[in-house]
């Protein structure tokens, strides 16, 4: 452990008044919502540091290394990883963390999970310890998916790695401890983007629908400019700046298409005969009226919808689960709503 990073874990145990007093004196307030006082040191600090919007792309994927690694947690009892390579539809190969709790329950489907990242940063580091609360808490397997990343492998590519991580999880589930042949698919961010998508794609291939998505603060919508862009636009980590420099990297040619299913699945003209969603969302996040937007266009489809709003936090925090407790309960509410909707339907 750094210098740095131990200044930083004891700052974030302080008590609440005196995280306040560091961070601009009173709670943090916008648009009706209440930042977790932990966060808003975290947010008054980050206040000081470049954007990524501002940074070469190797520059922003290695404060993403960085500051995800200052605030991840310590290894969870009673679950096991190990990094493999798995096959793609291409020349490549895609590299995936798989985990496995030792009460894994053989009757739960294995889950393919996808970073957060914009699909510029991120890999499986950033989400290892929100994988292992899945884990352990689902009692599933769990498949994180590599991706290739933008700008060197841009829309499609992460995605149709995506894709085959999901086919692969399928084909080996049996293998993995799971029931054969049914897997989720879950993700947060652009992970959400992409695990939206798989499921509508299921559809489009006459496929059957993964047995539940979880979306995580997704973006849905590259066509419709949301309230929340403006309102929360300037808050940490993601700003409606960072959003646009993703975008740029990330699209293969800025004159396309977003309105395309397949990077917009909100603007999918039929959303019938979906897989069962799960979507939570951030209350300070741009991203928040995306989520909550796709969540009601689900619900009047027809599908089977739960969606919440976790008002105090921001967008990434299944990363700050070592940060903050709101956060931990947070990530634990999504596995047991998971959990949930698994049994209901056993």
């Amino acid at each position: 452990m750094t210098l740095q990073t131990l200044i930083l874990k004891l700052l974030l145990k302080l008590p609440v008044p005196v995280k306040l007093a560091l961070s601009g004196g009173r709670p943090f307030s916008l648009g009706g919502r209440t930042l977790d006082p932990a966060l808003q040191l975290l947010s008054h600090g980050a206040s000081k540091r470049s954007a990524l919007s501002s940074m070469t792309v190797d520059q922003a994927r290695q404060a993403e290394k960085h500051g995800l690694g200052m605030f991840s947690g310590s290894p969870m009892a009673g679950v096991s990883w190990r990094d493999v390579q798995i096959p793609s539809r291409g020349r490549h190969t895609i590299p995936v963390r798989i985990y496995q709790a030792e009460t894994q329950d053989p009757t739960r489907p294995a889950l393919t999970y996808l970073h957060m990242g914009g699909g510029v940063i991120g890999g499986v580091d950033t989400c290892h310890d929100f994988c292992q609360l899945l884990a352990r808490r689902i009692g599933c397997p769990i498949v994180s998916v590599d991706y290739r990343l933008a700008p060197e492998h841009k829309f499609p590519a992460g995605l149709e790695d995506s894709l085959d991580a999901y086919d692969w999880t399928l084909e080996n589930a049996a293998a993995l401890g799971a029931p054969a042949g049914r897997a989720m698919v879950g993700g947060d961010s652009m992970g959400g983007n992409f695990s939206a998508v798989i499921a509508q794609e299921m559809v489009r291939l006459g496929k059957p629908q993964p047995d539940l998505q979880l979306l995580i603060y997704p973006a849905t919508d590259f066509v419709t400019v949301f309230p929340s862009r403006a309102v929360y636009g300037e808050t940490f980590p993601l700003s409606s700046d960072t959003m646009s420099w993703f975008k740029d990297l990330y699209l293969p040619d800025p004159d396309m298409d977003q309105a395309d299913p397949r990077l917009s699945p909100a603007q999918t003209p039929r959303l019938e005969g979906l897989a069962p969603a799960i979507i939570a969302t951030a209350g300070f996040d741009p991203l928040v009226d995306d989520g909550l937007a796709y969540a009601r266009k689900l619900d009047a489809a027809g599908n089977v919808v739960h969606a919440t709003c976790f008002d105090s936090l921001v967008h990434g925090f299944t990363g700050f689960m070592a940060v903050t407790p709101a956060a931990r309960e947070a990530c634990e509410t999504i596995a047991d709503m998971v959990l949930a909707e698994l049994e209901q339907h056993a």
